[in-house]
C-alpha cells in the first residue's frame, strides 16, 4: 500500500520511481521531481550536465518525511528548481543502510545533529557539501526554505566550484578518518568484568526513577540496554539493575507508547512520561522488546511480563505477518492526514465504541482504567493531535486499580478485555496507516530470534512454529549464489546485496531457532552466516565487520557499526553470534575469531560502555562461567532433563540435543560439534546430562536436581 498522488485532476505523469519496490520510493513516484533511485543512471547524467546532486533520504513510516513529501516535493516551484538545477535521487535508508550511514555521519559532522528526512548535496562524485534534515518550503522560525536554499546551492556550485569540491572531498575523508581512528588501540583499552561495571553504573547516572528509561524526553526503548541490565543482575545479584529494567518496561506497557486496543510498541515517546508516543511501530521494536519482556518473565515469573510478550507477539502475527509468513517491516504513524488520527479517541468516539456493548460497568471501568477524559488527557498541542483527544494509557496495575475500585482482579481483566474488543472492532472501521509491506532480513532474524527465544520460554510450539516458517521464507527467498543473503524482498522481488547486520541477525535467529528445536539445519545455517561474514564483511586490514560487503562497489565510504542505536550494532552482534557458535561447536576457529573481534572492539566500546551495550551482553557472555550442557536421549526429547533447563534465567549456558540412534541427526550434529561424539546415553537406556565447562564434561546424570547442581 503506498500513498496516492492528492492533487485533483488527471493523475501526473510517473518518475523513475515508479518502477521501484520501496514503500518508499513510491510514494515519491509522482511527484513532480524528476527522482532517480540510487545508480549509476543519476550520476552520469549529473557528471554528464555538470549537475549537483540532491540526495534525499527517508523512510515510509517517517512523519516528517511526509511532511517534507507534501509541502515541497509535491509542489511545482520546489520540483522545477530541483529539476532546473540539480539530479534528484531517492534512498530508502531501510533498503540501504549503508548509504545512509555515510551520510547521517556527514550531517552530524556538518551540523552536529542528524535525523529523516535527511536532506544532502553533492558533487557527481558523491563528495557531499552541504547536509541538513528537514526543509519547508517557505523560512520559518530560524529554518531556511528549499525556495530559497536551492538557488543559493545552486549558485554555491557554479561560483565557487574548486571550494564545494574540496569541502565535498575533506568531509568523505572525515568519515574515513572516523573509520580508521574507531578502532585504534589505547592503553588501558582492554574489555573485562571492570567494563561490565562502568556500563552498569553509566546506565544508573541516567536512569530515570520516577518514569524508568534514561535520559530525558525523547524516550527510546532501547532494549538491548536491558537485555545487559538483566545479565549484570545475573552476574552481581545486584537488585537495582533489576529494578530499572522492571520500572522502565512496567510503566512502557503502562503508557501511551503502548498500543492498549490493537498491542505492539510505538517508535518512541515525545515525552519523558511514555505518554505521547511517535506512532510508528517497527517491527525491530518489536522483536527486541518482546525478547526482553521474555528475558524477564524468566528471571521474576512474574506473569504480567508473560502477559506482555504475548500481547507483542499477537500484534505481529495479526498484522506485521504477510502471506509469505515472513515480517512486515512497520506501519505508518499517520493516517487521515495526520500523526496519530488511528489510535487517539474522544471522549464521545469511546463511549460509543465501549458503550455498544451495553454494560454501564464495563465502559465505566474502561473510562477509569484508560484516563479517558472529555476534554483530552494530554497537554501539548505540538504534536499534532487536536484538543479532546485522548491517548491511551494506565497509571497504576490492574492488580491496583482493582483494589481501588473493590473488584475482583478478574473482574476487572474479563471488563477491560471487552472494551478493548470492542475499541479494536471501532477502529478497525477508520482508515489504517499505512503498512510498509517490504521484509527484510535483519529485522526478520530479529524477529526470529525472539519467536525462537518466547516460544521455548513459554513450552508454546505454535509460536516456534512461527518464527521457523519465517526463517525458512527467508532461505527460500532471500539467499544469494554465494552462501549469503539479500536485503529486501517485496512483491515477488527478492534485490539488494545483505550487509552485515543481515547476515549477524539472521544467524542471532538461526542459533535460538536450534536452542528451541535441537534441529541440527539451524545450527548449520547459522555457521553458513558466520562463514559469510568473516569472508566477505571482515576487514582484513584491522578487525571487525563492515557494513557493507567488499563487492558493494557503490557505496563512498565502507563503514563498521559499532555504537548501538536503534537496533544494536553489526560488530556487537556478529561478536555475540561468533561466540555463541564456538560454545555450541567448541570450534577453536570460531573462538579465536570471537577473540580477535573482541580486542578490536575494545577502543570503541571503553570509551563508553553503556553506547554499546548489546557488545556488553556479548562481553559477559565471553567472560562467563558458562557451561555446555549435553542431552543424549534415545527419543526425540528428554522431557524431565529439558524441562529443568528450561526453567529460569541462564543465559550464558548453552544446550546440545544429541538423538541417539538417529543417524541422520548424530552426523550432522558431530560434523558441527564433534566434542559430543563420545556422548551416550545411560547405562540403562535412560537420557543422559553431561554438563560441560570449556569442552571439558562432567560425569553423566540421568538426575534433573544433580545436573542443576552442577550447573551451580
Amino acid at each position: 500500500m503506498v500513498d496516492e498522488p492528492n492533487s485533483p485532476g488527471p493523475r501526473p505523469r510517473p518518475n523513475r520511481l515508479a518502477r521501484e519496490q520501496s514503500p518508499y520510493l513510491l510514494q515519491h513516484a509522482y511527484n513532480p521531481v524528476d527522482w532517480y533511485p540510487w545508480g549509476d543512471e543519476a550520476f552520469e547524467r549529473a557528471r554528464a550536465e555538470d549537475r549537483p546532486i540532491f540526495l534525499s533520504i527517508g523512510y515510509a513510516t517517517c512523519h516528517w518525511c511526509h511532511v517534507m513529501e507534501h509541502e515541497s516535493f509535491e509542489d511545482d516551484a520546489v520540483a522545477a528548481l530541483l529539476n532546473d538545477r540539480f539530479v534528484s535521487i531517492k534512498v530508502d535508508r531501510e533498503e540501504r543502510p549503508d548509504i545512509d550511514g555515510v551520510y547521517m555521519t556527514v550531517c552530524q559532522l556538518m551540523t552536529k545533529q542528524g535525523g529523516w528526512p535527511l536532506s544532502i548535496v553533492m558533487t557527481p562524485d558523491k563528495h557531499p557539501f552541504f547536509a541538513g534534515t528537514y526543509f519547508p518550503k517557505h523560512g520559518a522560525h530560524g529554518r531556511i526554505g528549499l525556495l530559497e536554499l536551492l538557488p543559493r546551492l545552486a549558485g554555491l556550485w557554479d561560483e565557487r566550484r574548486a571550494d564545494v569540491e574540496a569541502s565535498g572531498a575533506a568531509a568523505l575523508e572525515a568519515v574515513r578518518e572516523i573509520e580508521t581512528q574507531g578502532f585504534a588501540a589505547g592503553p588501558g583499552d582492554a574489555l573485562d568484568e571492570a567494563t561490565l561495571a562502568r556500563a552498569y553504573e553509566e546506565l544508573a547516572l541516567r536512569f530515570d526513577e520516577s518514569q524508568g528509561g534514561f535520559g530525558r524526553a525523547p524516550k527510546f526503548p532501547t532494549p538491548h540496554q536491558l537485555l545487559f541490565l538483566l545479565r549484570w543482575h545475573y552476574r552481581t545479584g545486584d537488585a537495582r539493575a533489576l529494578e530499572m529494567v522492571e520500572k522502565t518496561l512496567t510503566q512502557m506497557r503502562r503508557g501511551g507508547i503502548f498500543d492498549h486496543v490493537g498491542y505492539g510498541f510505538h517508535r518512541y515517546s515525545t515525552d519523558a512520561r511514555w505518554l505521547v508516543p511517535h506512532f510508528e511501530k517497527m517491527l525491530y521494536d518489536q522483536a527486541l522488546l518482546l525478547m526482553t519482556y521474555v528475558e524477564l518473565w524468566r528471571v521474576t515469573s512474574n506473569p504480567d511480563y508473560r502477559r506482555v510478550a504475548e500481547e507483542v507477539i499477537e500484534y505481529v502475527l495479526r498484522d506485521l505477518r504477510g502471506a509469505e509468513q515472513a515480517f512486515y517491516s512497520a506501519e505508518d504513524a499517520d493516517s487521515e492526514g495526520r500523526e496519530g488520527a488511528f489510535y487517539v479517541w474522544t471522549g464521545e468516539e469511546f463511549d460509543g465504541a465501549v458503550g455498544m456493548e451495553g454494560d454501564e460497568d464495563v465502559a465505566a471501568n474502561a473510562r477509569r482504567a484508560f484516563h479517558i477524559a472529555d476534554r483530552g488527557n494530554f497537554a501539548d498541542e505540538s504534536t499534532g493531535l487536536r484538543t479532546g483527544e485522548n491517548i491511551l494509557h494506565m497509571r497504576e496495575s490492574v492488580e491496583e486499580l482493582a483494589d481501588l475500585l473493590g473488584l475482583e482482579e478478574d473482574t476487572l481483566r474479563s471488563r477491560l478485555e471487552q472494551a478493548r474488543q470492542a475499541l479494536l472492532a471501532a477502529r478497525s472501521k477508520r482508515e489504517r496507516p499505512l503498512l510498509d509491506d517490504k521484509i527484510l532480513t535483519d529485522w526478520n532474524g530479529l524477529m526470529i530470534a525472539a519467536l525462537a527465544k518466547a516460544g521455548r520460554a513459554f513450552e508454546n510450539p505454535a509460536i516456534v512454529d512461527a518464527a521457523i516458517a519465517a526463517a525458512c521464507f527467508v532461505l527460500e527467498n532471500l539467499r544469494d549464489s554465494k552462501g549469503g543473503v539479500l536485503h529486501r524482498y517485496r512483491a515477488g522481488d527478492a534485490a539488494i546485496a545483505g550487509g552485515a547486520a543481515d547476515h549477524a541477525y539472521l544467524a542471532w535467529g538461526f542459533l535460538e531457532l536450534y536452542t528451541a528445536t535441537f534441529d541440527p539445519r539451524w545450527l548449520e545455517e547459522a555457521q553458513v552466516l558466520c562463514e559469510t561474514l568473516k569472508e566477505r564483511f571482515w576487514d582484513p586490514d584491522g578487525a571487525g565487520v563492515f557494513n557493507a560487503g567488499a563487492d558493494q562497489t557503490d557505496v563512498p565510504v565502507r563503514q563498521k557499526d559499532v555504537y548501538d542505536g536503534a537496533t544494536p550494532s553489526a560488530n556487537a552482534v556478529t561478536w555475540y553470534v561468533f561466540t555463541r557458535l564456538a560454545q555450541l561447536t567448541g570450534s577453536s576457529t570460531w573462538l579465536e575469531r570471537s577473540r580477535v573481534l573482541g580486542a578490536a572492539l575494545a577502543a570503541p566500546v571503553s570509551k563508553a560502555p553503556s553506547a554499546h551495550t548489546m557488545s556488553m551482553v556479548a562481553l559477559d557472555l565471553v567472560l562467563g562461567p558458562s557451561h555446555e550442557v549435553v542431552i543424549v536421549s534415545a527419543e526425540a526429547s528428554a522431557p524431565t532433563l529439558l524441562d529443568a533447563l528450561n526453567r529460569g534465567y541462564r543465559p550464558r549456558d548453552a544446550i546440545l540435543f544429541k538423538r541417539a540412534g538417529d543417524e541422520d541427526h548424530l552426523r550432522r550434529l558431530v560434523r558441527l560439534a564433534t566434542f559430543v561424539e563420545q556422548h551416550e546415553i545411560s547405562g540403562d537406556g535412560t537420557a543422559a546430562a553431561y554438563v560441560c565447562s570449556g569442552f571439558q564434561c562432567q560425569r553423566p546424570t540421568s538426575d534433573a536436581s544433580e545436573m542443576l547442581r552442577l550447573l551451580g
